[in-house]
């Protein structure tokens, strides 16, 4: 079966959050049917770094999307975070 891959920006609250530590609790903090294919860092400005977290999820998952990013609106640390590719792999 297809999986699609999600490609989020997420914001994290300030410069002072470790990014390290948001990566593995965004990891965590995923719902069950999600997985992390990748993390890459993207410089803003003034010393904000982004996180653009690429995820699988199954293509038969209806409204998978949208419960991955609720549930990474929860984390501590992101201020906010945005869709940058929905695509089939």
């Amino acid at each position: 079966m297809a999986k699609v891959l999600i490609s989020l920006k997420i914001f994290p609250s300030g410069i002072d959050v470790d990014l390290d530590r948001l990566k593995k609790e965004i990891e965590e903090g995923l719902p069950s049917f999600a997985s992390i294919y990748k993390f890459e860092e993207e410089p803003i400005a003034f010393g904000l770094v982004a996180i653009i977290a690429h995820i699988l999820l199954p293509e038969d998952r209806a409204g998978g999307t949208d419960e991955v990013e609720e549930a990474l609106k929860r984390i501590d640390g992101i201020s906010n975070l945005q869709a940058l590719t929905i695509r089939r792999v």
